[in-house]
């Protein structure tokens, strides 16, 4: 990182300066040209400005961490009462996958109470070692407790890298993690990919999916991306475990949490769209919110569910709960027909591990062509109506 410093003696046209900023980070406040909260840090200023009237300064950097004295990839086993999350499995598969490639360890860290028999169930997954940290104090998620927890094992262990699930504890644990060891957090990792020098490449959408962003913690270790359930794939089930188990003590002092769990209330199991095997998704080529009859009549005669892109989630045509993307729900259904999609950089995160994909649009030059297998380019309108009738008539869908 670094700062942009404006040398107000070189600036010889404010509006021109103003108006060379395409996130409008450069303001004229009265005859001075100044920088906002809008900088993405660009360097088009410096690049394309009037010359000496910007400069990007890098920032000093600090010691160098010694990678060679963190190893392993460890993957947070996500669970609720001691039934492991499906996104941990993804996870370790991935955690093989990037560990192999440098040659170290797959871990994974159990917290929680009377789950030593659950931890066995990680060893048929390629798993290394199962760090399990079974205490009374760990019963209910409390975020000081798991955290004091979390960060024994990391100072203990030392891992290069660790991947936790974007659940709603994964997204409260990493955070604190990585602000207990001043090192770097991506959120909802779409991509990871591993350098030979243990640096973890951590890839999502930025700047409202117009691009795909590549981070890297260079300087600091532990390493830390959170990723979302269906977005990897998880490995076969192995018939005998592999690996071991290695208990761990934590002091009950340090355990110790200023909140109280009084009681739970769970909640009433819905469907979801992520459950469906089958989904069609209605896009922007979706006139009126009427229209949406079309959609789910051909979702239910294939027997699926009905989804939607974040324009018309955000309209309140269908609830925030059916939106597919980054901003919404990652599924992996049998089969996705999207529905007027245009097919941005943050929906097509959230779908493009269906099985297989028939994207209907106009037009032909529609990004979600790139990811369909089957491309209809036409009017939904003309479209969608002849495949519910075929599929009635009990038709061929071609």
């Amino acid at each position: 990182m670094g700062k942009l410093i404006v040398h107000q003696d070189k600036v010889t046209d404010i509006a021109a300066m103003v108006a060379l900023c395409p996130f409008k980070a450069l303001e004229d406040n009265n005859g001075k040209l100044e920088i906002n909260a809008a900088c993405k840090l660009c360097k088009l200023c410096v690049k394309k400005g009037q010359p000496g009237a910007m400069e990007f300064v890098e920032e000093e950097v600090g010691p160098k961490v010694d990678k060679s004295l963190w190893k392993g990839i460890t993957v947070y086993v996500d669970h609720v009462e001691g039934e492991i999350h499906p996104v941990t499995l993804e996870l370790l598969g991935k955690a093989r996958e990037l560990a192999d490639k440098i040659n170290h360890p797959v871990q994974a860290l159990f917290l929680g109470s009377n789950i030593g028999d659950k931890a066995q169930e990680l060893l048929h997954y390629g798993v290394d070692k199962v760090y399990v940290v079974d205490a009374p104090e760990l019963k209910d998620f409390k975020i000081e407790s798991y955290t004091a927890a979390f960060e024994q094992y990391i100072n203990e262990v030392k891992p290069s890298s660790i991947l936790v699930g974007a659940t709603p504890v994964g997204r409260q644990l990493a955070p604190r993690i990585a602000a207990r060891f001043k090192t770097g957090l991506t959120a909802d990792c779409t991509i990871l990919e591993m350098h030979d020098n243990t640096d973890l490449v951590q890839i999502r959408p930025a700047f409202g999916g117009n691009i795909m962003a590549e981070i890297l913690t260079t300087n600091t270790r532990p390493q830390l991306a959170t990723v979302r359930y269906k977005i990897m794939n998880a490995p076969e089930r192995s018939a005998e475990p592999q690996g071991e188990i290695v208990n761990m003590e934590v002091p009950a002092d340090k355990l110790k949490a200023r909140m109280e769990v009084l009681g739970i209330v769970k909640k009433e199991k819905v469907k979801t769209i992520e459950s469906a095997d089958v989904l069609v998704v209605a896009g922007r080529g979706v006139k009126k919110v009427e229209d949406l009859d079309m959609i789910r009549q051909l979702a239910d005669a294939l027997g699926g569910d009905i989804a939607c892109t974040r324009p018309l989630a955000e309209a309140g045509w269908l609830d925030a709960n059916r939106q597919i993307g980054l901003s919404g729900r990652t599924v992996r259904p049998k089969l996705i027909i999207t529905c007027g999609v245009h097919g941005a950089i943050q929906f097509v995160a959230g779908m493009n591990n269906s099985e297989q994909v028939v994207a209907i649009n106009s037009d032909p030059e529609a990004p979600i062509f790139k990811v369909a297998n089957y491309a209809l380019v036409g009017d939904i309108y003309e479209i969608v109506p002849q495949l519910i009738e075929k599929i009635k008539q009990g038709g061929a869908l071609a």
